[in-house]
């Protein structure tokens, strides 16, 4: 057996019957497990001691040897050998089969392997398998060819020797009808013998049965019936004439139709007419025929003399000649032949070993059978598949013994290979065979295969000591590295630590000892604990972990109650909310997992997404409504009048102010105002800032002094210290004097983190998570129903789109409008009519009306929702995916009606279905592209590629953010003066690309271009160089050597595929194009499926004229003699026209 430490890779492969017996240790012969009343196994069964080894260590299984010193002494009495019960473990049986079957994985999977070996369709090849066709084994070529003429004469002489015993019977019949006709007229008689029906064959006696003679005398009939029998008699017999030339002409016909099919036979062929294939083989492939000139048969016996009989050098070297000559269909199916002979080749397996002559049963401890309290037994569902196996093996070994007929045979070797094909593969053919309970058996393909199988769950998927886990809270006065972990949770997970340290101390003599005080929860142990924990990171994860943000490490903080506190910031990475999510924690044990934990994995080293560089733990919800309202102003005269746009210094622009600014020195003093409540948060203030004075709100001179402060706290003395370029990093900071939304507040940490570094900001965000709390505790905004404002013009604008909508009726009433026009304007109109709403209904709301402020800020929900309950729900799918004409003009503040509520239940049916199906797709998706992308790791610095791909330096104006983090592939030059700027392999930065953009400025360089190296033309051997890869998203500097990325896109990918729809819009305008969105369309882009649907094709025949002016592109077919249009097609814009 193989050493379960010393390999390196598992393979599953076929075993030829030698080996299969070599690995056994006896053959299994008995269905029985165990004797129910001694609870022993039985001998020869599936759990027997002789071939299983002892169920107890150094005990036979009759008693006579017990103790190890009998060891490896063979029982002379019940043969089982004396040693360790482990070895039931590890020691394998097998069953000798009465007839070979095939294994299902290498006839049924996909590609059928047997399938190509023998260029037979899997259809076929199942048919002869299961005992429904008959195949061609062997031909013998030579002696048919030979023997051609001499065969056709022996046919031909069997031909006429049928035409002749059919004339010969044909005068019997006819000489007797005339002899009984002549005996009922009374012109003759007949002897008591001759009217014997036992001594005539078939056609006579039933003669003599319908003249009635065998039973009584003429004399005894009367007239009538005398001349009825006569007339019967002739009718009969012309009908048995009738039959005889059928019967012959028939059975002429047949043998000509095996004589032709013998003629053109070739092995491998299959022939479905049973009768045909017996009679053809009884005539020539039969020594008591006309002599054996081929072979062939049924089943897998049939299939394994074929495989047998192939030359795999020599269909490798035929293979290799199609491939060269061949071309489309033929050629695609040669390639797909010659990659399993050549595997095949390659391996050393013979192509038989696919048809099983003997099975392997696995050791009995792989599938146990353990006694339940109640006296019953719970067994492993692969016993139940061995006993099936061994009962119809069993069984048609006795049948061959009683040498049975041919057709219950065959029936009985079908249902053999059915029960091996549910042993190995349980519901691959057919209906799976179940359980009690109708629960389908788990075979051994099971054991392995998915994620309940042996290796996802078992071997890769273990459950670990030092973890548990806990619903989860939020703690907002944690700090960013750091959770919540309640104090009994902790005891228990530091247990070890706690305990060594307490023996250490000496304040227990033993380990026993020691953990007995840590259960006693003895006071001492919390300090002993409180020191344990410090500076020792504890890992927090949330399932399903689909990026790598999904584990992080913090430093646990002791906290009374039993739910861990989670920090809000890390919410997002994590995708966890606290409506009763749980969450894992792990312990760290060596040094070295703690040192990766704290540097790797700490949560403050991981505030960007690997996905996309920007910043994941950014403030949410209501951090974002507290700033946001921190950072308002609106003057009550002019609200679109902007701050930041108005001068300090000029005095014009400051009496643009319906309040006049108060000017305040410091913050100190500005704190003291607003304490004292003589201003309010809202207020322009002038402010002094560095220096200089900036027109600001007391919110937003609050706000960045509290970052200024925080980043001078992180950085001290470097905060003012001068920099390369001459400025400070104090210079650097520039006001922020804007309202901060969502959108803002993600670009000012991005923007943040391009000049200071994430480490500085991952200090500063939790002065914005307190700032952002602790004024949305001062706004005390909360929703109430009258915040939900229904405007007052909604009924008019309805009603004038009603009535557009009823002109659009007339006219389709009066045949103006084809059936799809009508639908396609009355849904614009109705798209239409519900932004109309959504519009008047924003202009609405006051602009610090909660609800407005959480849509407006980001914090919470969106426009698109408010108009749900403020203005109108709009138009509907139906479950079909088609727009429902008639939209829902209620909203949820009015209420809906009956029919309104019935067509929106539609919707959300569709999407929790639509929920349940897209997780798990995005989750198999995840998985194909991991596969396909494991590999790719940055090996190494530099390829030293040439090649490069070619990106514009800006893109709609701005600069292309696509550039950042790429490595230049060619020297860049000042335009104006030659001289090189930047080298080639320079990492570009946002500061380097706002330099390329003043020195090639939009009005002369609109186009300019850059070559950049890309991992696409990288030239490792193995993965990608670190120059062609670039930047890693998540640390904002060059990637490191060693780095995961192929892993890291697969992840990026996959993440976001849960919050992608699965629905294909059928789009009321664009002519029914359908167009695939979200998850299948990147299933669709990976898979490089040839997209589905027909294209259009002209039925007129013209000039093209092609439309782009509306949404989607018009071809017009026009009279090329009078120009009038013929016809028009609209097609959707991403479809490429081949005119």
């Amino acid at each position: 057996m193989i050493d379960i430490n010393e390999f390196d890779a598992i393979r599953i492969g076929l075993a030829s019957p030698e080996q299969i017996r070599a690995w056994s240790s006896g053959e299994v012969t008995k269905p029985e497990t165990i004797n129910y009343r001694t609870l022993k196994p039985e001998k020869d069964g599936l759990f027997c001691e002789r071939i299983f080894g002892p169920t107890k260590d150094w005990e036979c299984y009759c008693g006579k040897y017990k103790r190890v010193r009998y060891k490896g002494i063979i029982c002379e009495r019940c043969g089982v050998e004396v040693t360790r019960a482990k070895v039931r473990r590890e020691r394998m049986g097998h069953i000798d089969l009465a007839a070979p079957v095939s294994h299902i994985w290498y006839f049924k999977g996909v590609p059928s392997r047997m399938g190509y070996l023998l260029d037979i369709s899997p259809k076929q090849l199942e048919r002869v398998l299961y005992f429904s066709a008959s195949i061609v084994t062997y031909v013998d070529e030579d002696k048919r060819q030979r023997d051609l003429g001499k065969l056709e004469d022996l046919l031909q002489a069997d031909i006429d020797n049928l035409f002749v015993s059919r004339d010969e019977q044909k005068v019997k019949i006819m000489a007797l009808r005339d002899k009984l006709v002549s005996v009922l007229a009374g012109n003759s008689t007949m002897d008591e013998d001759d009217l014997d029906e036992d001594s005539y064959d078939r056609y006579l006696a039933e003669l003599i049965r319908v003249s009635g003679l065998g039973e009584a005398r003429p004399a005894d009939m009367g007239e009538e019936e005398r001349e009825k029998r006569s007339t019967d008699l002739r009718l009969r017999a012309e009908e048995m004439l009738r039959d005889l030339e059928r019967y012959a002409d028939q059975q002429a016909a047949r043998l000509r139709e095996i004589w032709a099919l013998f003629k053109q036979i070739k092995k491998g062929e299959i022939i479905t007419d049973e009768m045909l294939f017996r009679e053809m083989k009884e005539k020539f492939g039969s020594p008591f025929g006309y002599g054996v000139y081929f072979r062939g048969g049924m089943g897998a016996e049939a299939i394994k003399e074929l495989l047998s009989s192939m030359d795999l050098e020599a269909e490798a070297k035929v293979l290799r000649e199609t491939i060269k000559m061949a071309k489309g269909q033929k050629q695609s199916r040669a390639i797909k032949r010659f990659k399993v002979v050549e595997r095949l080749l390659r391996s050393g397996n013979r192509p038989e070993w696919m048809i099983l002559e003997a099975i392997p049963v696995i050791p009995p401890e792989l599938r146990p059978m353990v006694q339940l309290d109640g006296g019953r037994f719970a067994t492993s569902d692969l016993n139940d598949l061995y006993r099936r196996v061994i009962n119809r093996n069993n069984r048609l070994k006795r049948l061959l013994d009683l040498g049975a007929p041919e057709i219950i045979v065959n029936n009985e070797k079908r249902m053999l290979q059915e029960a091996v094909d549910a042993l190995f593969d349980n519901g691959r053919r057919g209906r799976a065979v179940t359980g009690p309970g109708n629960r389908p058996l788990k075979s051994l393909s099971d054991m392995l295969k998915g994620k309940q199988g042996r290796f996802r769950q078992n071997l890769l998927g273990k459950r670990v000591d030092y973890s548990g886990r806990s619903v989860i809270v939020a703690g907002p006065e944690l700090k960013l590295h750091q959770c919540g972990l309640p104090k009994t949770m902790a005891l228990e997970l530091f247990k070890p630590f706690v305990m060594s340290r307490l023996v250490e101390r000496k304040q227990v003599q033993n380990i026993k000892a020691a953990k007995k005080l840590v259960e006693s929860e003895h006071p001492d142990v919390w300090d002993i604990l409180e020191e344990v924990i410090a500076e020792h990171p504890v890992l927090l994860n949330r399932a399903p972990t689909l990026h790598r943000l999904g584990i992080q490490a913090f430093e646990p903080v002791l906290i009374e109650g039993k739910a861990i506190q989670l920090h809000p910031l890390v919410c997002t990475a994590f995708n966890a909310d606290f409506d009763g999510d749980q969450m894992a924690v792990h312990v760290p044990l060596s040094v070295e997992a703690q040192a990766e934990a704290r540097i790797l994995m700490l949560s403050s080293n991981n505030i960007l997404s690997p996905a996309h560089g920007r910043p994941i733990a950014v403030p949410t919800q209501d951090m974002i409504l507290g700033c946001y309202y921190l950072t308002y102003f609106e003057d009550p005269q002019d609200p679109k009048l902007d701050l930041a746009s108005l001068d300090p210094y000029s005095e014009d622009d400051l009496r643009r102010l319906s309040q006049p600014p108060r000017p305040f020195a410091d913050l100190g003093e500005l704190e003291h105002a607003y304490a004292e409540k003589e201003i309010g948060l809202q207020d322009p203030v002038l402010f002094r800032w560095n220096g200089g004075r900036v027109l600001t709100t007391v919110g937003r001179a609050f706000f960045n002094s509290a970052v200024v402060s925080s980043l001078e706290e992180y950085f001290g003395e470097d905060w003012e210290k001068p920099g390369p370029e001459g400025t400070s990093r104090k210079d650097d900071y520039e006001f922020q004097n804007r309202v901060f939304t969502k959108k803002e507040m993600t670009t000012f940490i991005s923007d943040l983190v391009e000049y200071y570094g994430a480490t500085a900001v991952a200090h500063l965000l939790d002065v914005l998570k307190d700032l952002g709390f602790h004024y949305a505790s001062v706004a005390g905004v909360t929703i109430s129903k009258n915040d939900i404002v229904v405007p007052p013009e909604k009924d008019e604008i309805l009603a004038e789109y009603e009535n557009q909508v009823r002109k659009i009726e007339d006219a389709y009433l009066h045949g103006n409008l084809s059936k799809a026009e009508r639908s396609e304007r009355v849904i614009r109109l109705w798209t239409e009519a519900t932004d109309k709403v959504a519009d008047a209904m924003e202009q609405n709301f006051r602009r610090l009306n909660p609800v407005y402020m959480m849509a407006n800020s980001g914090a919470r929900g969106s426009f698109k929702q408010i108009r749900q309950l403020a203005g109108m729900r709009g138009l509907m799918a139906s479950p079909k995916g088609d727009i429902i004409e008639r939209p829902i003009k209620a909203n949820f503040m009015e209420g809906l009606g009956v029919l309104e509520y019935f067509i929106s239940t539609h919707g959300a049916r569709k999407g929790l279905a639509d929920t349940a199906l897209r997780t798990a797709d995005s989750g198999y998706l995840t998985r194909k592209l991991v596969d396909v992308a494991q590999a790719v790791v940055v090996r190494e610095h530099d390829c030293g590629t040439k090649q490069s791909i070619r990106m514009r330096l800006r893109k709609g104006g701005e600069l292309n953010e696509l550039l950042l983090g790429r490595v230049l592939a060619a020297d860049v030059a000042d335009p104006e003066t030659g001289e090189i700027v930047y080298e080639r392999n320079e990492l570009l930065n946002k500061r380097i690309l706002e330099k390329l953009l003043d020195l090639y400025p939009a009005e002369r360089y609109a186009d300019f271009e850059l070559d950049v190296r890309s991992v696409l033309g990288c030239e490792s051997r193995l993965g990608v160089c670190q120059l062609c890869y670039g930047r890693s998203l998540a640390t904002n500097d060059l990637v490191a050597i060693g780095e995961a990325v192929g892993h890291i896109a697969a992840q990026s990918i996959g993440e976001p595929g849960t919050q992608l729809t699965m629905r294909t819009f059928h789009t009321g305008g664009v002519a029914g194009a359908d167009i695939t969105h979200g998850l299948p369309r990147v299933v669709e882009l990976f898979e490089a499926r040839k997209p589905k649907g027909q294209a259009k094709i002209t039925e007129y025949s013209g000039i093209v004229h092609i439309d782009e002016s509306d949404k989607a592109k018009k071809v017009v077919i026009l009279d090329p003699k009078t120009g009038e249009e013929l016809h028009s097609y609209a097609i959707g814009r991403r479809a490429t026209l081949l005119v």
